[in-house]
């Protein structure tokens, strides 16, 4: 089978297409011919070396993936050959960017009729991840004020809607092209925010009368970070969820004392070890989609051979809503 693997860590040039063999299943796990690949920033991440946890080389990225299952090991019970499926793989060796891949049946979600596979791939990563980053991690309740940065990607167009769901007062989305700000606004934005100009925090700041932010969704790091901190209400809540810029930042834990602010993280892998959480929120944000409440904005399909240029459009900022691959 074909796959995209690297053997250093770089740029988007260390992505190569390889040969290498179909992996058999044992146990619980199933062999799913893949159909459509999710491409995040954690992809990214990893082929830089900068994730949350190492990344054993030879590696081949890629933890988002919908296809067919095609067999299963021999303590397989709930799926047979035949079934669509969407899954989150591990985040030892995701081995996503390949035409074939193994899953555990325990992380399998069923692909619900009349939806398609890029749609269904689009849905768990980054809508479990908007999902928790605001309810369980931020404790969004009904009536507060939301920024959410790069608003118009994968991401942020399932936040910015699912903050809308929950009633909250004012939704405001950085971008950094008018045309990523009028697909925010789209969605839902009541002020979009261009973050690329000095002194953008003043403009989140005017936007709730001087108050601040209740919560603050960032997965930039560095100079957002600092500015987002800024932007922070009394009692607010900051979700980091990613660091694109690549730059860490330092700040002062007891700065927060004075406001009773919070700054926490968010790592999806460590939400899906309790099913209770994942599970129920999942089967709510596939109601919204049914009931036509939340939309999944697709912002390209390409070839697998092209996802060292696919990382370089979502690196550059070039990029709106959800990019895919297809095997």
């Amino acid at each position: 089978m074909r796959a995209i693997q690297l053997t250093e860590f770089g740029g988007p040039e260390v992505l190569k297409v390889v040969e290498m063999d179909v992996p058999k299943p044992n146990g619980h796990d199933v062999l799913i011919e893949i159909k459509a690949i999710g491409v995040n920033y954690a992809d990214t991440a990893r082929r830089e070396g900068q994730y949350v946890v190492d990344t054993p080389l030879p590696y081949v990225p890629g933890s988002e993936v919908a296809g067919v299952v095609k067999a299963v090991g021999d303590k397989v019970t709930s799926v047979k050959p035949g079934s669509s499926v969407v899954t989150l793989l591990g985040t030892k060796n995701a081995t996503g960017y390949a035409e074939y891949t193994l899953a555990d049946e325990r992380g399998l979600i069923p692909i619900p009729d009349g939806m398609d596979l890029h749609h269904a791939v689009a849905l768990p990563l980054q809508g479990l991840s908007a999902y928790h980053t605001l309810k369980t991690m931020g404790r969004f309740e009904n009536g507060e004020s939301v920024l959410i940065h790069a608003a118009a990607g994968g991401l942020g167009t399932i936040a910015v809607q699912l903050a809308r769901l929950w009633g909250a007062k004012t939704i405001i989305g950085t971008a950094s092209t008018e045309e990523k700000r009028q697909l925010a606004s789209d969605m839902g934005v009541d002020v979009a925010v261009d973050y690329t100009k000095d002194g953008w925090e003043q403009e989140v700041l005017a936007a709730t009368d001087g108050n601040g932010v209740d919560v603050i969704l960032e997965m930039a790091g560095g100079d957002v970070f600092r500015k987002s901190l800024k932007c922070l209400a009394p009692f607010g809540r900051l979700v980091i969820y990613g660091v694109a810029s690549g730059e860490q930042s330092r700040f002062y834990p007891s700065s927060l004392m004075e406001k009773n602010q919070s700054v926490v993280g968010f790592f999806l892998p460590q939400m899906m070890r309790k099913p209770s959480l994942y599970q129920k929120s999942l089967e709510e944000l596939l109601n919204y989609m049914k009931n036509g409440e939340l939309q999944l904005t697709i912002g390209g399909v390409f070839d697998l051979e092209k996802a060292a240029e696919v990382h370089t459009l979502l690196q550059g900022r070039k990029t709106k809503g959800k990019l895919i691959l297809t095997p």
